[in-house]
């Protein structure tokens, strides 16, 4: 009989620690009055960046500032504050990061166009450069050059002899 309990005991302890640990994680759960509201916070969840995460967005994000952050999206959206609303506000507070897409600003233009227009400078610059050097090897020698390189030959010619 005690050999029959402690197997039980076994058997329990090992189904026990088959179970996956994902079961025992903490999952927010939010309760929604339509599947509009779902979508809307599921949708400014996925479009809304962690601020803390590298380039994770507030749904795949398990720091505790992204939840916080689920947590506010989720109560605008309870309240009816549109999309732009809810933006605007994470904007406010954690600047242009927090969106993947940004307003187009003059910085944000620095930065995508800049590249570019280095590039280009770069180039013109590049070119320019070439066009300089062929057109001096182009140019006949002067009088004063004929007369070095004249000179130049007469002495390679002698130290060759």
């Amino acid at each position: 009989m005690n050999h029959l309990i402690c197997r039980r005991h076994c058997w329990i302890l090992c189904c026990l620690l088959m179970l996956p640990v994902s079961v025992l994680a903490n999952i927010d759960a939010y309760q929604f009055d339509s599947i509009a509201e779902e979508d809307k916070f599921k949708k400014m969840i996925k479009e809304l960046r962690c601020p803390k995460c590298q380039n994770q967005n507030l749904s795949d994000s398990n720091a505790p500032l992204a939840k916080d952050l689920r947590q506010k999206v989720y109560n605008m959206v309870k309240q009816g504050k549109a999309e732009q609303e809810i933006t605007q506000y994470m904007i406010d507070r954690y600047g242009n990061f927090i969106t993947y897409r940004p307003p187009m600003t003059i910085g944000t233009m620095i930065l995508w166009f800049g590249p570019f227009f280095l590039l280009i400078s770069a180039l013109i610059m590049m070119t320019m450069r070439i066009k300089n050097k062929t057109a001096d090897l182009n140019q006949p020698l002067t009088e004063e050059e004929k007369h070095r390189l004249q000179s130049i030959m007469k002495q390679h010619d002698k130290e060759a002899q």
